[in-house]
């Protein structure tokens, strides 16, 4: 994509808040990044108390989770694009100020739907901070620290996936399940406060043609990523009629979708961005170790249980490794993206998520507990270096009016990813276990599922470096591409 040269910013842009506050601005984004993990993690610990409460069934209680997830999926590209155009500060400040608004309105519900409700409008404003938090690190943080500032925020992402279990059991032991989303009010003032004083104005591009919102488009895409992301999650892992029915209209929807965004002047997503290669691979490479990344977490519960015959506590302990070293790696991660470039630090973590995945496979029959904890942070270490290594790169060559979107291009990446890895990889280890209830296997077929799950997740993990290694050396040898030392 062509770069192109800024105007003069917005109103009130006093031209070196970008050096003078990079670091508050930094804290900002990353307590939105915080946030929105949070809101994810921490409800699915409240889903039996809220079903207590409203006695309702789990079928019903289980859209307090999935209409969070459905809005962010849905709208992140949208909320992306959206920023580029009406300008990211205004926009970032009013999805903080919508999920803190939901956030109250989600601990006052009175009834079980309305909870639902405040709850996609919850996820609308977390695709919001998702979808621009990246877009921001370009405009607020200097270029040799950007690698470390998207380390941060893939730290701050993973503390609130690993908070929102403990610190939401916490809360419900002590004041009932509506603390749980309560909690994240005074946070989200916070967070409004940072911003506002701290985020540069918005930099307009200069354009041939007026940018205009793609309503058509935004509506097609958020339809048709709904429809998939409901082809993934209903049903509870069992596929049927109304699976393939909403797959199948998620692949027309595409079709449609891509149709539409070659006619139109201004349009939500530039399809010739795809043409970079470099872009497609990652966006590829990261929807695969997502989906990786997933398998872990659907699998490693029943394993703990059934094969090892670990306790509740127990379980809990382990599990909680995963995101304590994606806590402690991922600002060390992105320092070593600002020493040595992008490319081989993407590599190298592609490599460490392939051989913890190997090892997943082999070691836990014969080792036990070490033999699942040390590919489990093997892996862990790799995704952090991954992450900050393939999103620094992906950002670096985009032009500043075109941010926001790939930014969200990014996310969805890896929130599909995320969404196959529990609804596909998960099937493949209820199958691979040769048990129509995997909660009621016996330990050694929940073993042998465990061993051909991973080999899977080892083989996308492959076909990943080979989708990044392809994507490398196709931009190699195309002239178009001004070369990039960050890729």
């Amino acid at each position: 994509m062509k770069r192109q040269t800024t105007a003069p910013a917005e109103p009130g842009d006093t031209g070196c808040e970008r050096t003078g506050s990079h670091r508050w601005s930094l804290a900002s984004l990353s307590l939105a990044t915080l946030l929105s993990a949070l809101g994810t993690s921490i409800a699915n610990v409240g889903l039996p108390a809220i079903a207590h409460a409203f006695e309702a069934p789990f079928q019903d209680v289980q859209w307090v989770v999935v209409a969070y997830l459905l809005a962010i999926t849905a709208l992140i590209v949208g909320a992306g694009r959206l920023g580029d155009i009406v300008g990211r500060r205004r926009l970032l400040l009013t999805g903080i100020g919508l999920f803190t608004l939901a956030s109250s309105l989600t601990g006052l519900a009175p009834t079980l739907w309305l909870l639902v409700a405040a709850r996609a409008m919850q996820g609308a404003g977390a695709a919001i901070m998702m979808a621009l938090g990246m877009a921001f690190v370009a405009e607020t943080v200097p270029k040799a620290q950007v690698g470390s500032a998207m380390g941060l925020l893939a730290t701050m992402s993973a503390i609130g996936t690993a908070l929102g279990p403990s610190l939401g059991g916490a809360l419900i032991s002590g004041f009932g399940w509506r603390a749980i989303f309560l909690v994240t009010v005074p946070l989200g003032m916070l967070t409004y406060g940072l911003a506002r004083r701290h985020l540069p104005a918005h930099r307009h591009v200069a354009a041939t043609t007026p940018a205009r919102i793609d309503v058509a488009g935004t509506i097609l895409l958020a339809s048709t990523l709904a429809a998939y992301a409901l082809a993934m999650t209903t049903g509870r892992g069992h596929f049927g009629t109304v699976n393939i029915a909403l797959l199948l209209l998620a692949a027309l929807g595409i079709r449609v979708f891509m149709m539409v965004e070659t006619r139109v002047a201004s349009p939500l997503v530039d399809l010739a961005m795809f043409r970079d290669p470099l872009l497609f691979a990652s966006l590829m490479a990261n929807g695969l170790v997502s989906t990786v990344m997933m398998t872990t977490l659907v699998v490693g519960p029943f394993y703990l249980a059934r094969a090892l015959g670990l306790d509740a506590a127990a379980t809990g302990l382990i599990l909680s490794a995963g995101p304590v070293v994606a806590a402690l790696s991922g600002v060390p991660a992105g320092r070593l993206v600002d020493r040595f470039g992008a490319r081989p630090v993407t590599m190298a973590g592609l490599g460490a998520i392939a051989t913890g995945a190997i090892a997943l496979s082999i070691l836990p029959a014969s080792c036990g507990i070490p033999g699942y904890l040390a590919p489990i942070v093997v892996i862990t270490a790799g995704y952090a270096l991954f992450q900050a290594a393939n999103n620094t790169a992906v950002m670096a060559g985009i032009a500043a009016d075109r941010r926001g979107v790939v930014s969200g291009l990014v996310n969805l990446s890896r929130n599909l990813g995320l969404v196959t890895g529990a609804s596909a990889m998960g099937a493949v280890f209820v199958l691979a276990s040769d048990a129509s209830d995997i909660t009621l296997a016996r330990p050694e077929a929940v073993a042998s599922g465990m061993r051909l799950t991973f080999a899977v997740a080892a083989f996308l993990v492959a076909l990943a470096i080979a989708i990044a290694l392809a994507g490398r050396a196709l931009a190699a040898s195309s002239p178009a591409r001004e070369p990039s030392p960050e890729n």
